[in-house]
């Protein structure tokens, strides 16, 4: 026989409505995680301190959320900051120009270089400075809504390569502005999984989350009120039912049993459910089967 729909049915597909949903999006993570587990994420804590006329600490900026490049050495790097030099009053903060040269101060062991992205390639900057004997490279974010991204720049040897946020290399190149000296330390920080994180995926999973929420409550809704609508009716049949039992009792006859009655007798074969024996002057009905 063909199954019937019951309040309980709905409620049952909830289950399969959540695995379409989720299924896919799970597959997708599954791939996306191998992919992203390929190249591990290195972070660098890059320490700014900003040096008076003798030398002496006066100002410690501390940012914790660099990343090294993909191909740069894993190791700490420390010197004087310098950004790029104005050529014929132009500067060139992306160090992109083929004329970009750097002011390094005289018996200056250890300098790094600040520039900032796009223009050209990372690899280009880093060549660029690693040509003036660069021991690293800072490069700072061309975008305030972007965090570091990891930066690929194969071919750059040993020189160490380390994004930081646009707002941090902006304030270093303010303090560089007004003629400050700036001594930073790039030290190593954690590793993990890679944070490049495609927006397009986290919207699609927000997206995705709400519909499902919509969804479930959808059908939780749904299966409630079917489970109201058949409690009610089934409380309705079992009020029928009673009151068309009381009317068909009350519609039998009824007699008083007196002495000499076969219902007196000790040998009289009594109904399955009676306990005790008929006595005199009780009242019974008269069912139709007599």
């Amino acid at each position: 026989m063909p199954k019937r729909w019951t309040a309980a049915t709905p409620c049952s597909y909830l289950p399969v409505v959540l695995l379409v949903l989720v299924l896919p999006r799970c597959i997708l993570s599954i791939r996306a995680d191998k992919i992203i587990s390929k190249e591990d994420h290195v972070s660098a804590t890059v320490n700014a301190t900003v040096l008076d006329s003798k030398g002496n600490p006066k100002q410690i900026l501390t940012k914790d959320d660099g990343t090294y490049g993909q191909n740069s050495p894993k190791v700490d790097a420390k010197g004087i900051v310098i950004a790029p030099a104005p050529n014929h009053g132009v500067v060139d903060r992306q160090g992109c120009d083929p004329h970009t040269r750097f002011m390094v101060p005289p018996r200056t062991g250890h300098w790094v270089a600040l520039l900032q992205r796009g223009n050209c390639t990372f690899k280009e900057k880093i060549l660029k400075a690693s040509a003036f004997n660069a021991s690293a490279v800072l490069i700072y974010n061309n975008n305030s809504n972007e965090d570091t991204v990891k930066m690929g720049h194969e071919g750059t040897g040993d020189t160490v390569a380390v994004m930081i946020t646009e707002s941090y290399g902006k304030e270093i190149l303010g303090l560089l502005e007004r003629n400050l000296t700036v001594l930073v330390s790039v030290v190593v920080g954690q590793r993990g999984q890679a944070k490049n994180i495609n927006r397009g995926s986290l919207v699609f999973v927000s997206v995705s989350f709400i519909v499902l929420m919509i969804v479930s409550s959808a059908w939780l809704i749904f299966y409630f009120i079917q489970k109201i609508r058949f409690t009610n009716a089934r409380d309705r049949s079992q009020r029928r039912l009673g009151d068309a039992a009381k009317k068909a009792i009350g519609k039998l006859t009824t007699r008083t049993v007196k002495k000499g009655d076969k219902e007196t007798d000790p040998d009289f074969n009594h109904c399955a459910v009676c306990i005790e024996g008929y006595q005199l002057n009780d009242v019974v009905r008269i069912l139709p089967c007599k």
